[in-house]
């Protein structure tokens, strides 16, 4: 069953660029180019890598999934980034020694120091990205992002259990 649209007043007045989604969207775009530029241009990083790269430089050894389950990623992109961070040798795989059935991911010796090598340069973006807002302004835009994230993650919990309810069982 589909929802019936109760905002109905302003259908042809409609401007994507005026739509809050999408300007989230050009703003995620424009900030993660202005980050990514940093690691991508150094050390030849991807995103995806420099985010599993982040993720196991503060938490030493995780498996796959436990990226997955700490990133944005889903578990695609995680794989991918995995295999070619193995390839360039910035990253290892080994057997978990308390559960030999799994195994977990480490940076290398090589991993780790790009790791902390990028850390202050994207630190330097973000205050770069931020350095007209006050320390208020800068604390009310995390509180703000946070709400609109909850509100985006309910919807989708929502819209998910009005999907489940109305299916046939």
């Amino acid at each position: 069953m589909m929802a019936i649209p109760t905002n109905t007043t302003d259908r042809d007045d409609f401007q994507l660029g005026a739509f809050f989604p999408y300007k989230v969207r050009v703003f995620g775009t424009a900030v993660s180019a202005a980050v990514s530029s940093v690691y991508r241009e150094r050390y030849g990083l991807s995103v995806s890598e420099w985010r599993t790269m982040a993720i196991l430089g503060r938490n030493q050894a995780l498996s796959a999934s436990e990226i997955v389950e700490r990133s944005s990623m889903d578990k695609v992109n995680v794989s991918r980034a995995v295999q070619s961070l193995r390839k360039k040798e910035l990253l290892r795989r080994d057997i978990d020694g308390e559960d030999r059935r799994k195994s977990v991911l480490r940076l290398t010796a090589e991993g780790l120091r790009i790791f902390y090598d990028v850390i202050p340069l994207v630190r330097d973006v973000e205050a770069a990205l931020t350095a007209n807002l006050s320390e208020e302004e800068q604390t009310l835009l995390m509180t703000l992002m946070e709400k609109v994230q909850h509100n985006a993650e309910a919807l989708v919990g929502e819209l998910g259990a009005n999907t489940q309810d109305n299916e046939p069982n």
